[in-house]
């Protein structure tokens, strides 16, 4: 028996050993991620226990059952500089050869890390969507580095995070608006970054945030109510683009900073009663009218900063002001009257600055009393104004509404009526349409662009064909691009400076200038991170010639670094693409397919998938092109005439979109005369799968093999069974950086998307999702591998 604990004993320290040396040959590898930092110099020839390495001021490691709990590393790279465009700056970032993907990839293996803090490490490089994996982690701390792109919506399901620091990099996307996930979460800090958009209204339903910092961004529009966030004690928002209302604030707040915003209306008398509030800076905002009194006697108040507004009126004659006030700044306003004796600034406890209003006294410098006074005469003018306005909109309304009732009492039986006849016409005309009204009622069939024109946006801008004769210099060689099937392809530059590419199309079919402007509008509300955006469009001359030909430009983004096909080929090895780099481009174009198949209703199909129409971007993410060219170059001629001989002749149907489905497509009937008619071909849904195959096979076996013909790689697709026939087709790169079993994943969705059956093949569904569980596992055998070469 004694043998035998002796056997558990050493079997015990044998395994906590073990552990031990795993988890120091993770930190090994992430100071190789991290380019051997000055400040892991200590792991170099340190032979004791890591877990009881003692704390430094930029070194933290802490375990807990001999797993790392806590690694906290602060260095000396500073992330602020003014010119950084999302590529390696030497001495600043980490080297070109960085890989933020796989430094993260490692740090998700250090499954027990409650606290991760990497501040001023030059990481770089836009934060993986697998972050999330850090399941354990409480505090997250990624400041001062070169990060840009999205805030991982991912990141809402690190649940147990109850600290968020993501300040001083460049983040250049919108606030993820998930984040109301994190219901354990009390520091949310995103100060000095990019971000754009609007504050998501998901962080006002995190209870448990006791301190919000948004400051030093890019963001505008409202400012939501923040009296849910009972917790909440510092509010940071200066520096943004904030354009309405103080919102209403939580009783609780400490410190409210709001300064160099747009912030208008008045000061809401709700912040003279925040009984805890020390800290308030309104200053250089557009807030008006009569500061609260309240404002300066506040119990705990100790700073309040209003100057730069355009607050007027006078202050009271007696105004109180609290025992804790040290500082007050009301200076280029438009105040007028006498200053108040407790800012009067004779008392040594309290500085106030006053200058650049129209007070009366002798001390700061003041304006001349009709300054001030043109904007309270402006102010009294527009309240009498606003009044009389309300009063003359009521009387019109109650006019226009009984008006109305009588209109439509008289119309509403005929145009019922009319409706009918309609739909009973349609059956008629085409048997095959099956238009019903459970159809037309169905909401699943309303158009995504109606919602999209509902909502005021803009639709396709139109160029001049000045503008762009301008922006080719007369579509000289020296801006051509290339020609394919849709056109030729020219390089331009805007008058404002932006790069655009520009096609030139030629349009044989007979339709109307109005209906194609109608589907071009459709194709330009099409965003999408990885679609190439279309900004406009240009008829040349506006009509049909005598040939019946309309000459079209589309003005799109302007993707620089190239086709995808460009990268795969062996003629220019130094920008070949290895394996993990080709599935995270498929992943961005999968995604960008599955969302204009079903982003949009009618969804757009037949999207002429190539890998030549993959462009890749600075940061080598994948943007589809020549996606919905069928819509403009193709027409369903005896849809369109037969519906629109039915609509031209009616009355307009009062902003109804009506779509209906026949046999062969989704059709959408648009509200204005003459009515036009979109339909999309329901049949081609199983082509884009079919051609994605394609793409999925040329980034297996590369360009040179793929040119040899459709049925030579159908013939071919035998050879992946087998792992000679794999070495004998499969591309070498493909080959030297792939694993074994992510390979095998994309082998087999590739095979099913180019069934020669469509009803076998896959969903772009379940071709996105294969594509991502191959690249997880690719990503885990490079961490196994590199894990290996350190051991």
């Amino acid at each position: 028996m004694g043998y035998f604990y002796l056997f558990l004993l050493v079997l015990f320290s044998w395994s906590c050993h073990g552990l031990q040396t795993y988890q120091t040959q993770l930190l090994l590898q992430i100071r190789k991620h991290l380019e051997y930092p000055s400040q892991l110099q200590i792991l170099d020839n340190y032979n004791g226990d890591l877990c009881n390495l003692f704390a430094m001021s930029n070194l933290t490691i802490s375990c807990q059952d001999n797993f790392v709990t806590e690694f906290k590393i602060r260095g000396d790279k500073v992330g602020n500089v003014s010119d950084f465009n999302g590529f390696a700056i030497p001495s600043k970032t980490l080297s070109k050869t960085f890989s933020i993907d796989s430094l993260v990839t490692t740090l998700t293996r250090l499954t027990s890390l409650k606290v991760l803090s990497l501040v001023s490490l030059g990481i770089w490089g836009p934060l993986p969507d697998k972050i999330h994996r850090l399941y354990s982690l409480e505090f997250l701390d990624l400041s001062s580095n070169f990060m840009f792109g999205s805030i991982p919506p991912q990141i809402s399901r690190m649940v147990k995070l109850q600290t968020l620091t993501l300040d001083g990099n460049y983040f250049n996307d919108t606030i993820p608006n998930t984040l109301d996930s994190l219901s354990n979460l009390s520091v949310l800090s995103f100060r000095g970054n990019r971000l754009k958009g609007q504050f998501p209204s998901s962080i006002c339903r995190i209870s448990s945030l006791t301190d919000v910092a948004m400051c030093h961004n890019k963001l505008s529009g409202k400012l939501p109510d923040l009296s849910s966030l009972t917790r909440l004690r510092v509010l940071d928002v200066r520096e943004n683009r904030f354009d309405s209302k103080l919102p209403v604030m939580p009783q609780g707040l400490v410190t409210a900073l709001l300064a160099k915003n747009l912030f208008s209306g008045e000061i809401p008398a709700q912040f003279g009663v925040l009984s805890h509030l020390q800290h308030l800076d309104l200053s250089f905002n557009q807030l008006s009218g009569t500061p609260p009194s309240a404002l300066f006697d506040l119990p705990s108040i100790s700073y309040l900063n209003l100057a730069s507004n355009v607050l007027s009126g006078s202050l009271p004659e007696h105004l109180t002001c609290g025992s804790k006030l040290g500082f007050v700044d009301i200076s280029n306003n438009k105040l007028v009257g006498d200053l108040p004796s407790c800012l009067d600034n004779k008392s040594d406890k309290r500085v106030v600055k006053y200058g650049g209003n129209c007070l009366s006294t002798d001390g700061q410098q003041q304006h001349q009393g009709l300054y001030c006074k043109e904007a309270n005469t402006r102010r009294s003018g527009r309240k009498i104004a606003v009044l009389v306005a309300i009063i003359v909109v009521s009387v019109l309304l109650l006019m226009l509404l009984a008006f109305g009732i009588l209109i439509l009492f008289q119309r509403c039986r005929p145009r019922r009526t009319f409706e009918t006849h309609i739909r009973q016409k349609v059956v008629q005309d085409n048997p095959t349409a099956g238009v019903s009204s459970e159809v037309l009622a169905n909401a699943r069939f309303i158009s995504e662009v109606a919602k999209l024109g509902t909502q005021g946006t803009p639709i396709c801008r139109l160029f001049s064909m000045e503008e762009l004769e301008e922006a080719t210099n007369n579509f000289d060689s020296s801006m051509f691009m290339g020609e394919g099937f849709t056109g030729k392809l020219y390089k331009g530059r805007l008058e404002n400076g932006t790069y655009v590419a520009i096609r030139s199309l030629t349009l044989q079919k007979k339709y109307s200038i109005q209906n194609l402007k109608v589907r071009l509008d459709f194709l330009s509300k099409l965003h999408h991170p990885h679609l190439v955006g279309l900004l406009g469009h240009c008829i040349a001359g506006g009509v049909q010639d005598d040939s019946g030909t309309s000459k079209v430009f589309l003005v799109y983004d302007y993707v620089p670094n190239g086709n995808y096909r460009m990268h795969l080929s062996e003629n220019c090895p130094e920008k070949v693409l290895k394996w993990s780099d080709r599935l995270a481009i498929l992943i961005n174009v999968a995604k960008a397919v599955h969302f204009l198949h079903t982003g949009v209703i009618p969804g757009v199909y037949n999207n002429r998938l190539k890998t030549n129409n993959i462009l890749l971007d600075e940061h080598r993410l994948a943007k589809l092109s020549d996606y919905g060219m069928f819509i403009i170059m193709e027409e369903n001629e005896k849809l369109e005439a037969g519906f629109l001989a039915i609509y031209a002749k009616g009355e307009s149907l009062k902003s109804r979109i009506i779509i209906f489905e026949t046999r062969f497509a989704f059709c959408c009937v648009y509200n204005q005369l003459p009515f036009i008619v979109y339909c999309s071909q329901r049949k081609t849904l199983e082509d884009d799968v079919y051609n994605f195959g394609f793409i999925l096979l040329e980034s297996l076996v590369g360009p040179i093999v793929s040119g040899k013909g459709e049925t030579f790689l159908l013939n071919e697709m035998v050879s992946f069974g087998s792992q000679d026939g794999r070495k004998r087709i499969v591309d070498p790169t493909v080959l030297t950086t792939c694993s074994q079993e992510s390979l095998s994943i994309v082998v087999s969705i590739t095979g099913k998307c180019i069934c020669p059956e469509p009803s076998s093949r896959p969903s772009f569904e379940d071709v996105l999702w294969n594509l991502q569980y191959a690249a997880q596992v690719q990503a885990a055998a490079d961490a196994d591998q590199k894990s290996d070469s350190t051991s």
